[in-house]
């Protein structure tokens, strides 16, 4: 297989003259043909300051124009990314750094690195690819430090072929709207290089404004939006004739990165007359591994079927396929007391990363299967429904809580804005369970109100037994939120 960089050189000759990418917070555009001798400008001048095949180059920009020429250059002459949070404190760039072993940084920050410029019509050929790695993403580290996912030409290129087998998928008339941070993995992936795979146009925005975003999407005559649960959020509480002008021309809306709460869903059918497409995936597996739009029914509370070429199964703690029952009518009933049906999601498939920088570890097994660390159980249709992540379990008395029940019931109050569950060390039964609740504005709400409203709907032991209002939760850039913060 070949390196990302030649996606673009591919649509250079393919389409030299479309557009191929707007960035509406800088102002500028640039049709294939521009961005890719750009590109080359920029390749040779890294390449002149020293940088080579291997070499690690940090990215540290926004979602923006300068972050696209920046991740193929990078790539075209064999060098691998580093993509990290503009917005992070300098210690975890340090942290990336030190770790990475990066010789360069590539900033808008004069004080971190130059940002090089440079436009060259001469071809450029790109170096290595197929098992070289390309992108070294870091994970956010939700149950400890960051580790860097080694992600191979290979499996980024392997997950663009799976997602582009999936009907009405991206094509070469499409209009992406990215807001999203193309620094993860799912801006970058579905977002960027699908895009420039297939040849569609990317309007680029560095952050997500809700009225800002719905006046580029009618300007730019966008059709599919690449968006996250918060953003979502946002446009289902806008007026329905806003949301309605601001989507005329969107024929698609996707999510990822976070599980979208069926509310949402509905508003937005119901304002809009779109559906939202939920998908699952990991930084591990490049990164799609699942989507409603394998079926084409955006199915609430699910995140679809695997993608084409990818295998999942469901596996207990010891490693082993289970069989997996049919799940009941009742979803209530798939959380029983002996968890029948829910087990470690694990996947197969060419799309999966190297193993975790510098030596590949904990990689995929002999047999190619990865164990995310994602609970999970399928219904009757076979689609695929997250319960947690392994280690947000809370074992209360040897019994099994799984936090997303436990919100699911709070988030009923229509008080309540916002919720997370954590377990919590206590002396007596193990662990217990601790809810920190956010509050809708200007609702009164007591400890009370939240305990009994769950005493009433869960066993005991799944009962929270302390209350925490807060202002806001942590999440991280694309909205996943952050339990680890909240333990303590």
């Amino acid at each position: 297989m070949g390196n990302i960089a030649d996606l673009l050189a591919s649509a250079a000759v393919d389409r030299p003259g479309s557009v191929a990418l707007v960035d509406t917070t800088a102002g500028t555009g640039f049709s294939w043909s521009q961005l890719n001798s750009v590109v080359n400008g920029q390749a040779r001048e890294l390449a002149a300051r020293g940088v080579g095949p291997g070499d690690r180059v940090v990215l540290r920009l926004p979602t923006s124009a300068d972050f696209a020429i920046a991740l193929f250059a990078v790539t075209r002459l064999g060098a691998i990314a580093v993509p990290i949070s503009p917005l992070a404190p300098r210690p975890e760039l340090d942290t990336v750094l030190e770790h990475s072993g990066a010789r360069l940084v590539l900033s808008r920050d004069p004080e971190e690195g130059e940002l090089p410029e440079g436009d060259n019509e001469e071809p450029l050929e790109s170096v290595g690819g197929g098992e070289d790695i390309a992108v070294l993403s870091y994970t956010s580290g939700t149950t400890g430090p960051p580790r860097g996912v080694m992600l191979s030409h290979r499996a980024l290129l392997a997950n663009l072929e799976q997602v582009k087998q999936v009907p009405h998928t991206l094509g070469q008339q499409d209009r992406v709207f990215i807001a999203i941070p193309l620094f993860h993995v799912y801006g970058l992936g579905p977002g960027l290089l699908h895009a420039t795979a297939v040849g569609a146009t990317v309007v680029l925005a560095e952050r997500f404004d809700v009225t800002k975003a719905l006046e580029v999407c009618a300007a730019q005559r966008v059709t599919v939006i690449g968006g996250v649960p918060a953003m979502y959020h946002e446009f289902s509480e806008q007026p329905a004739e806003a949301l309605r002008k601001g989507l005329a021309t969107v024929r698609l809306l996707n999510s990822g990165a976070a599980p979208l709460h069926p509310k949402v869903l509905a508003a937005i059918r119901e304002k809009a007359g779109l559906a939202v497409f939920e998908g699952y995936g990991l930084t591990e597996t490049a990164p799609v591994v699942t989507s409603t739009l394998v079926t084409g029914y955006a199915k609430p509370g699910s995140v679809g079927r695997p993608v084409p070429g990818v295998e999942l199964r469901l596996v207990g703690s010891d490693g082993l396929a289970e069989e997996v029952p049919l799940d009941p009518d009742d979803l209530d009933d798939a959380f029983v007391e002996d968890d029948a049906g829910t087990g470690m999601v694990s996947i197969r498939g060419a799309n999966l990363f190297s193993g975790y920088w510098p030596d590949g570890a904990h990689g995929p097994d002999a047999d190619g299967w990865f164990r995310t660390g994602d609970v999970g159980y399928l219904d009757v249709d076979g689609d695929l429904h997250l319960v947690d992540r392994a280690n947000d379990l809370i074992i209360v008395n040897g019994f099994n809580v799984f936090p997303k029940e436990v919100e699911e019931i709070i988030a009923q109050l229509p008080e309540v804005a916002e919720v997370a569950v954590v377990g919590v060390i206590d002396e007596r039964s193990g662990e217990s369970v601790k809810a920190v609740v956010v509050p809708s504005a200007g609702a009164s709400l007591s400890e009370q109100q939240v305990v009994e409203h769950c005493a009433a709907r869960l066993a005991g032991y799944k009962v929270p037994r302390s209350i925490e209002f807060a202002e806001s939760l942590p999440h991280s850039a694309t909205g996943k939120l952050r339990r680890v913060r909240l333990r303590s």
